[in-house]
């Protein structure tokens, strides 16, 4: 119990850094905001704004090293987000941990505690645990991918590309656009995760103890190198721009394409699996006690053991939603720009080949 009471303890002092850490993560979405609303205003193409803030503000704008300045600090934002998130992360594994001794407390109280590595279940519960982590990590890349070509492929389609200022209206699309493919994601995911956790919960609670100590470990260690190398990702990309500079360069190119696989490492991903881990052990810890209360009830003669049953049609319900977060998010072909027969004559052809059949 002493042990317990400490995991909780240090649970709570995690916590207790809460505004230290909201200030820490805070300061990237900051300075990334400064950084575009910089570019997107175009403020050193207004006619006369050096004349009227040497006028208003007594100084001479330098507008080049003022962007030299916002890049640099963006930078060094994304390194504070990077910092931020396996703290934030580590307070789940915590809470995580101290609701997992209390699933054990209970499968102890009840008779039903057969922890022991060289059991198949526990075995199977730690293969599993890790397996969820890397699906959702695929997954929630899935629904960001998806929902940015949707996004790009409306403003190609339907954006003018050359006027000047931005359309308000354009801009509200694109957000519902994107906002609308990351909810379908979303909701696959969820209920794929529902799913599994009570599907588990239901076969064996040792497998599903073991289960929840292979997520809390594996969440732990991929949410801190998904945040570390997406940020890691996004500085490459400003280093190419604000060091090197060589933007528009086939080195930035390269960095472009780097960064979005980083932007849903560190902004998706590494953040979501901090809720994945406690929405688990959370919901489990419900479930394993409904579980064992009817196995317990089936023990004594005053009813059935279902609870297989339940977590098979459970389990079937999950593999569904699995399959739909990866195979109902591909980004699709499509068929007025890409024949089936210039396809199947040559499947590795370029788009813009294609286009023009």
């Amino acid at each position: 119990m002493c042990t317990i009471f400490a995991f909780g303890l240090v649970a709570f002092g995690f916590l207790c850094m809460g505004p230290v850490n909201i200030a820490v993560d805070s300061y990237g979405p900051v300075t990334d905001n400064a950084q575009s609303i910089f570019e997107l205003a175009q403020t050193e193409h207004i006619p006369g704004i050096k004349e009227e803030i040497r006028r208003d503000f007594g100084f001479d704008p330098d507008f080049e090293q003022g962007k030299h300045y916002l890049e640099a600090n963006d930078s060094a934002g994304n390194t504070f987000k990077a910092t931020a998130k396996p703290v934030l992360i580590g307070t789940a594994v915590v809470g995580a941990t101290t609701m997992i001794f209390s699933i054990i407390l209970l499968l102890e109280h009840a008779g039903l505690l057969h922890l022991s590595l060289t059991d198949a279940p526990v075995i199977l519960g730690f293969i599993c645990g890790g397996a969820v982590v890397f699906w959702f990590s695929g997954a929630s890349m899935q629904a960001v991918t998806t929902g940015a070509y949707r996004a790009v492929e409306f403003i190609k389609r339907n954006m003018n590309l050359d006027k000047k200022e931005a359309d308000m209206q354009d801009s509200i699309t694109v957000v519902r656009i994107c906002t609308q493919y990351a909810q379908a994601g979303m909701w696959n995911i969820f209920l794929a995760l529902l799913s599994i956790t009570l599907a588990f919960a239901f076969f064996d609670p040792n497998f599903f103890v073991a289960y929840l100590v292979s997520i809390a470990v594996f969440g732990l260690f991929q949410a801190i190198y998904m945040a570390n190398a997406g940020g890691a990702w996004d500085n490459a990309k400003k280093l190419v721009e604000v060091d090197l500079k060589e933007k528009g360069t086939p080195l930035h190119a390269a960095t472009v394409i780097g960064d979005t696989v980083g932007d849903p490492f560190k902004d998706t991903t590494s953040v979501a699996l901090n809720p994945i881990i406690k929405f688990s052990t959370l919901f489990g810890l419900l479930a394993v006690e409904i579980a064992v209360s009817i196995k317990l009830d089936a023990a004594a003669g005053r009813g059935t053991d279902f609870t297989p049953y339940v977590g098979a049609v459970l389990l079937l319900v999950a593999l569904v939603f699995v399959w739909r977060s990866f195979y109902s998010m591909r980004i699709p072909r499509e068929k007025a720009l890409v024949p089936d027969d210039v396809v199947a004559s040559d499947p590795h052809a370029p788009r813009e080949q294609m286009a023009r059949h």
